[in-house]
């Protein structure tokens, strides 16, 4: 099936992709838009795991008030660079992440923390990245991070996170 460049600049818009990549997504899914965000996806986790050893020495310090200022969270995003750390999908993420430890008030960062075995509970209520993100339970966290490394192509990593609310 032929490929459009509707078709390739739809999908780079949604996803970031680079024009190339979006097209042999659209060609291997037969121009399914749906199946080539899988592709992709699948192809950023692959790059995510290879850029998982680089040093993220930048990156945002992001706070979020909530509920009329009784609870409030402040995170640290790395990546490798201060110029991925100044785009506007850099602290979306960050914002997003804040959010996220504001609603459901997760303990640790990850389930491959030390300190994992002294929390009771499910990864999903204790670990921030292996919860399912407020605004789109399809994804996780973990995942919300993974397409930001496919799409800013450096690595990215939640480093800590704080969460304070009125009387606890």
């Amino acid at each position: 099936m032929a490929v459009t460049t509707e078709q390739i600049k739809a999908l780079r818009e949604e996803t970031g992709a680079g024009v190339m990549d979006a097209k042999r997504a659209l060609e291997a899914a037969n121009g399914d838009t749906a199946k080539a965000k899988a592709i992709l996806r699948e192809q950023g986790i692959a790059a995510a795991a290879k850029r998982a050893e680089r040093e993220t020495s930048n990156g945002v310090v992001e706070a979020y008030i909530h509920a009329g200022g009784r609870i409030g969270v402040i995170v640290e995003v790395n990546c490798e660079t201060d110029f991925v750390a100044n785009t506007d999908d850099f602290r979306t993420l960050a914002k997003n992440v804040a959010m996220q430890v504001a609603a459901m008030n997760p303990v640790l960062v990850s389930k491959d923390d030390p300190d994992r075995a002294k929390h009771e509970g499910t990864d999903a209520e204790v670990c921030l990245l292996s919860q399912p993100f407020i605004r789109d339970s399809s994804k996780t966290i973990e995942q919300l991070v993974q397409d930001a490394v496919a799409k800013t192509g450096e690595n990215v990593r939640v480093r800590r996170f704080s969460r304070f609310e009125l009387g606890q």
